[in-house]
């Protein structure tokens, strides 16, 4: 880097706080902090919704995956993703933005003690914060790794400035600040994305061109949708985990449909970011395919291969713009979760432990969930200097066995919990399936992994713990229905057409979750 990408990245970063500074006169309350009040338009959702999903793994974790195996790295991430959330916009999307318009929680978590029990609810609360800051922690040490590769610093130095800026723009302006930053950030992706892959296709004639290229012997086997260890049972599990994670499993997803206008809007707001995952990753993919051709990696599972090809083909100025795409991609998915973690503190936790907090009026409430994103960053920045040690290991692994592993028992509870079909699940099914999964994981992940020659094969490290937490949510729910006729009322009211104040489902009469309404708890 010289001095001309300097000034690049750190305009970028003045724009950032600039945009969180505009945004704090769009909150005036805790509502407008999570859920942007409900005004955002579709589009923004849309983008938003995209962009919260990216981060630096993609270019280190993801790029490693692309120089050793090829097109699999698309095939088994971002096209389940987009297949997914296209499944998720009619299934979840205008029900989780119910929540919000008949219920009125600024939480996604915040209906389940409605929905099931206070029990269930704080077990998916706490589990789901602890699984939040080993997932960031991971996005913090990815894009600290690029930072290292540019520019020398250490991986601790990158995590301290990157999460410093954006503690400050995601805390002063809340959600509305992180889909304004991350529209901004979407722009600044595709120029980068653009200039790198034009620099790419512009080498590949001494290779055969564009399409002889790949019967370059480097590229042997990289044509293949499916190898290694990413096959045809991860694939199907990666699509049922990512059905769960990217429409409100792991949270911040859920935030962009509750913080459309309608469910309509939201159902709109997913169908575009489906389409954008479908179609943009090709793009940002292609030059990591052809990553063999023209770095030697560094690192054993290639993970810095994106960052020498960036430094190898861009004019200064152009690596400027292409690390800052680095940064929009780790700050837009980083501050998304701190806000969403923020919201289940504040609306969901808080209340149960502190008496206090029952009683929080519209500014004491806005000042504790700008407390609890700036504690769950610094918790998060922790845990990124814990990447690559002995307990966490390497970032893809912390990313595709960690998170993927562990989202499905905390998710199941959460959205099929929103269905008519599973309306028999109650609190017995919820924390039965979710418990059982964290125990599944941890089997096949440890005493199992260890006794079997190899190891257990990653797509089981994966799908396990989903597959046994469906199974007994839906088995239990059968055996020991709990559908109560508070509980059919919150189904309703999330499933039912009409008016978004409730009165297209005024034959139904439910309970508003109140963050006040809880059992007794610690003063």
């Amino acid at each position: 880097m010289n001095g001309l990408d300097w000034t690049v990245l750190i305009a970028y970063f003045g724009v950032m706080v600039a945009i969180g500074v505009w945004s704090h006169k769009r909150v005036d309350n805790v509502s407008d902090f999570f859920t942007a009040g409900g005004k955002m338009p579709w589009w923004l959702s849309g983008i938003s919704h995209h962009m919260s999903g990216y981060s630096a793994v993609m270019f280190t974790g993801y790029a490693g995956i692309a120089y050793t195996y090829g097109v699999t790295s698309f095939i088994t991430w971002s096209f389940p993703i987009a297949l997914g959330i296209a499944i998720g916009s009619k299934l979840f999307a205008p029900r989780i933005n119910r929540l919000r318009s008949r219920l009125h929680v600024a939480s996604p978590l915040e209906y389940l003690k409605n929905r099931y029990d206070l029990k269930t609810q704080q077990a998916l609360a706490w589990s789901g914060m602890l699984l939040k800051i080993v997932d960031v922690g991971a996005k913090w040490a990815a894009i600290a790794t690029l930072l290292s590769v540019f520019t020398g610093m250490s991986l601790n130095q990158g995590i301290l400035i990157t999460g410093a800026i954006t503690a400050v723009y995601c805390t002063i302006g809340g959600l509305w600040a992180d889909a304004l930053t991350e529209l901004g950030q979407f722009v600044i992706q595709l120029l980068a994305g653009i200039a790198m892959f034009i620099a790419v296709v512009g080498k590949l004639d001494d290779h055969g061109g564009f399409f002889g290229v790949w019967d370059e012997p480097a590229l042997q086997g990289h044509g293949k949708p499916l190898v290694g260890p990413y096959g045809t049972v991860f694939l199907l599990a990666f699509l049922f985990i990512k059905l769960f994670e990217y429409n409100g499993g792991m949270l911040n997803q859920a935030q962009r449909y509750m913080a459309t206008a309608s469910p309509r809007d939201a159902e709109r707001s997913a169908r575009l970011s489906a389409v954008l995952w479908l179609v943009w990753p090709l793009v940002l993919f292609f030059p990591m395919w052809m990553s063999p051709l023209l770095v030697q990696a560094q690192k054993p599972d290639g993970s810095d291969s994106y960052a020498l090809m960036t430094e190898q083909l861009l004019p200064h100025g152009l690596l400027g713009l292409v690390i800052v795409g680095f940064f929009s991609h780790t700050m837009a998915m980083c501050s998304s979760d701190a806000n969403a973690i923020a919201a289940v503190f504040t609306r969901d936790v808080a209340p149960v432990v502190w008496k206090r907090a029952r009683t929080w009026t519209d500014s004491s409430g806005l000042v504790a969930a700008r407390v609890t994103t700036v504690v769950f960053l610094g918790l998060s920045m922790a845990a990124a200097t814990q990447i690559n040690s002995p307990a966490f290991k390497d970032i893809i692994t912390v990313v595709i066995k960690w998170v993927a592993g562990l989202m499905g028992p905390m998710a199941i509870p959460m959205m099929l919990g929103l269905l008519r079909p599973f309306r028999r699940s109650g609190p017995t099914a919820a924390l039965g399936s979710w418990s059982m999964g964290l125990f599944a994981f941890w089997l096949v992940n440890y005493p199992i992994n260890w006794s079997v020659e190899g190891g257990v094969p990653l797509q089981y490290q994966v799908s396990i713990p989903l597959a046994v937490s469906l199974v007994l949510y839906v088995l239990i729910g059968f055996l020991r229905p709990e559908d109560t006729p508070e509980r059919l009322a919150i189904i309703e009211t999330v499933n039912t057409d009409g008016d978004d104040s409730g009165s297209g489902s005024a034959a139904v009469r439910v309970p508003v979750p109140q963050p006040a309404d809880v059992a007794p708890g610690k003063d």
